[in-house]
């Protein structure tokens, strides 16, 4: 298979990108996308040219690394896929396609598709985890969760922290990815404790890296390559109400003033 790209190049934060042309050739229809422009880069090499940056890891749809809005789309055209997933056998033989690096205010392009990713990455350390002591490794049994809890955490967890609903969204909102992470957690026992202290956080800091406020328009559970609802987003709301709600105020000190 045979495909034109256009490929956007970017030297580094403060340079000016632009599109750059690209022939890719005698491609296996079985190639995964990232496969593809791995052919596409050992040319480059061959005829002495840099080679396009891209993040890639695993391979896997496992480590959401792979970053890429491929005609408009984040990950490509292919639903619920990481791009390492999508094959070039979704695409027509002689197909132009157009690649450039998620496109948010919060994810700085580094370089060509690269993208500086690291605000996820603060919200999680905001409150994403539980610090409640726990002791030693306990039976399974120790703690009983229901299959619906279990079911809503794991749908969750599933989250690989990828961006695509960042990039997809018109507003540029952070919400179904922090929605996930506070979703996972609340709906176990062991994240009750911090619950709500935990939503404060995470969503303070959401804002704090300057991504756009959730208008539930849904395109992010469509870009979303686990497919994770926004029902996730719901749940956040509702428990940063009540987080809200039920903050005692802070009293003055006698004698200050």
């Amino acid at each position: 298979m045979n495909f034109t790209l256009k490929v956007w190049r970017q030297a580094n934060v403060g340079s000016t990108g632009r599109l750059e042309t690209y022939q890719a050739r005698d491609i296996p229809t079985d190639a995964s996308f990232l496969e593809m422009i791995d052919l596409v880069n050992m040319h480059l090499e061959e005829e002495g040219k840099e080679p396009i940056a891209f993040q890639h890891d695993c391979r896997e749809g496992i480590c959401g690394s792979c970053s890429m809005m491929i005609d408009g789309v984040a990950h490509g055209p292919v639903r619920g896929a990481a791009t390492c997933q999508v094959h070039m056998r979704t695409f027509t033989d002689g197909q132009e396609i157009t690649v450039e690096p998620w496109r948010s205010a919060a994810f700085p392009v580094l370089k060509d598709l690269i993208t500086n990713r690291g605000a996820l990455d603060r919200i999680i350390q905001a409150g994403g985890y539980i610090s409640a002591p726990t002791g030693g490794a306990r039976d399974a049994n120790d703690i009983l969760v229901s299959k619906a809890d279990s079911d809503a955490a794991m749908d969750a967890a599933a989250c690989i922290g990828c961006g695509a609903c960042v990039a997809a969204c018109p507003n540029g909102s952070a919400s179904l990815f922090t929605g996930a992470k506070i979703a996972h957690l609340a709906s176990l026992p062991q994240g009750q404790p911090e619950r709500y202290k935990r939503v404060e956080a995470m969503v303070a800091q959401m804002d704090e890296e300057h991504f756009g406020h959730c208008t539930l328009y849904g395109e992010c559970q469509e870009a979303c390559p686990k497919l994770i609802s926004i029902n996730v987003i719901s749940q956040m709301n509702r428990d940063f109400i009540v987080a809200t709600a039920t903050k005692k105020p802070v009293t003055q000190a006698a004698g200050t003033g």
